[in-house]
């Protein structure tokens, strides 16, 4: 893939300031926007987009379709005349630099189901009806699972009754029946989501800003993929897993991280010409510029738990046919532009298949510092231009947090973890005050074609603003800033570096260049 030298921001959307607890697809995601603009970035990256699964987290989604009803903004279902903007203004205080996320799910779902009643009352529109066709290949079947497990008072669909857990023709339209009104609701949910996101990518594209999607791996086991899906997956009589995801003890974890998704039948998925993972991919680009491919070692080999295990550090490297894959993506899609997440226990194997794709693997400058000689290809200089760079990623500390914290949150000794600060002044010429600046100025420098910054290192925040844990089930994803941490400061060091190394998207503005000029005349 080839990418122009350039930069950009990491920053879930659910990270934005705003006033209903939790960052969303209106004003301050426009705003946001603006601000890459000004300071000459070319790239907004995101976690992935779909509904949130256990502990708010984006990579357990209940869907590998939908997106998110928690990113949908009340004030612009307000603009459309579906809620009352006087009664918005009453809203609970919420925390102002972390998500709540059930007391947002409570609040956001009351108020998007009069948004739906007011909408419905209006007699929808022939829009709707549009998006309802054109999404039917994946919503019927999202919306029918929502409104099934509202009608189960949330209960996972391996928990219903075993007709329509598995399925059966009969059941199937009996409970259609039965909660169409649930199925319409979420169809309108889906539909604003897609409203909403449309008018932001509009936004991006008029300001010559471009999207990066994630696309995790695996799919929650209680979601629409699986439940209407089940012969892709490895799962018993009873819909559960024979085996679950995971990686073995790594550098987060000793006990390796179980993630404890379904693994699937990629035999089956063969069969089917790879269709869904086509599907998959084609959707997302519908809505993103270039798409992350999360965890890419895991379509070289994967590693297997056994069900019932408690951790995951007894497993097996199971081959994935990711060249045949692939390919198949090339076929019918062309030449996709992905990114390989090359992280973790890297074979030669899985870089011959990224290679083979010409996908960019990432670079990660936190792991540059470590003790192991194979951390040396993180270092700035052992750089290759076909390359994502990055201070760290949403499962580091931030680069403040991880240069200053007492607490070791990795499996290194905490020796090592001083000689790494140490080498990290020598080679970044450093007091270590303002560390996340020299940094990120190291990546900008360097020759990777694309660098991206975590927006709490652009605000130099600590390891309170960390987004995820590896391994840790809840305390994750909740991290906000407030429109007031980020401030001219910011701006003007973004844009100072930005145009420095030579990374502006599009002409350097006269008062940013930093380059001689010739005299006139």
């Amino acid at each position: 893939m080839d990418l122009p030298r350039a930069s950009g921001v990491l920053l879930h959307p659910t990270s934005l300031p705003g006033r209903h607890g939790i960052g969303d697809l209106g004003d301050e995601a426009h705003a946001f926007v603006d601000f890459l603009a000004r300071t000459g970035q070319t790239w907004w990256q995101m976690l992935p987009l779909g509904p949130v699964g256990y502990g708010g987290s984006p990579y357990q989604s209940p869907s590998s379709f939908a997106g998110n009803p928690l990113l949908i903004s009340l004030d612009r279902l307000a603009d459309r005349g579906w809620l009352d903007a006087r009664e918005l203004s009453r809203v609970p205080n919420f925390p102002a630099n972390r998500v709540d996320f059930d007391a947002v799910a409570t609040l956001k779902w009351e108020w998007l189901r009069r948004a739906f009643r007011s909408f419905a009352t209006s007699g929808g529109g022939p829009d709707f009806e549009v998006f309802r066709r054109n999404h039917d290949d994946w919503l019927g079947d999202y919306a029918l699972y929502q409104a099934l497990r509202d009608a189960h008072d949330g209960r996972p669909w391996y928990e219903w009754e075993p007709d329509i857990r598995s399925r059966q023709p009969d059941a199937l339209k009996r409970w259609r029946d039965r909660v169409a009104e649930g199925v319409r609701f979420h169809e309108f949910v889906q539909y604003a989501f897609d409203l909403q996101w449309r008018e932001l990518r509009e936004t991006c594209q008029a300001r010559g800003i471009r999207l990066i999607g994630d696309i995790p791996i695996f799919v929650a086991h209680d979601s629409a993929d699986v439940w209407a899906h089940p012969d892709l997956y490895f799962l018993d009589g009873e819909g559960m897993p024979e085996f679950m995801a995971g990686v073995p003890p790594d550098f987060f974890s000793e006990d390796g991280q179980l993630w404890g998704n379904p693994l699937y039948r990629w035999d089956a998925h063969a069969r089917d010409g790879y269709g869904w993972w086509l599907f998959r991919i084609r959707a997302l680009l519908d809505r993103v510029d270039v798409i992350r491919m999360d965890h890419f070692r895991g379509f070289e080999a994967f590693w297997a738990v056994p069900a019932g295990s408690k951790t995951a550090a007894i497993g097996e490297w199971i081959h994935a046919p990711g060249h045949e894959l692939f390919r198949a993506v090339r076929k019918e899609l062309g030449s996709v532009p992905l990114i390989a997440e090359d992280l973790g226990v890297i074979t030669p194997e899985v870089e011959a298949l990224r290679d083979a794709y010409d996908m960019p693997g990432m670079r990660i400058l936190q792991f540059a510092f470590d003790a192991d000689p194979a951390m040396e290809k993180y270092l700035p200089h052992q750089y290759v231009r076909n390359c994502i760079a990055y201070t760290g990623t949403h499962d580091n500390d931030t680069t403040h947090g991880w240069f200053h914290s007492d607490e070791v949150t990795t499996t290194q000794p905490r020796e090592e973890v001083q000689a790494a600060r140490r080498f990290v002044r020598a080679y970044a010429n450093s007091d270590g005050s303002e560390i996340h600046w020299d940094l990120i100025r190291i990546l900008f420098a360097s020759v990777a074609d694309t660098v991206i910054v975590p927006m709490q290192d652009i605000l130099g925040l600590d390891s309170r603003a960390r987004m995820n844990f590896p391994g840790r089930a809840i305390g994750n994803w909740s991290w906000r800033y407030r429109a007031q941490d980020l401030n001219p400061r910011h701006e003007d060091q973004v844009s100072k570096m930005t145009a420095l190394y030579g990374r502006w998207n599009g002409p350097i503005p006269a008062d940013r260049d930093p380059r001689p000029r010739p005299p006139a005349g």
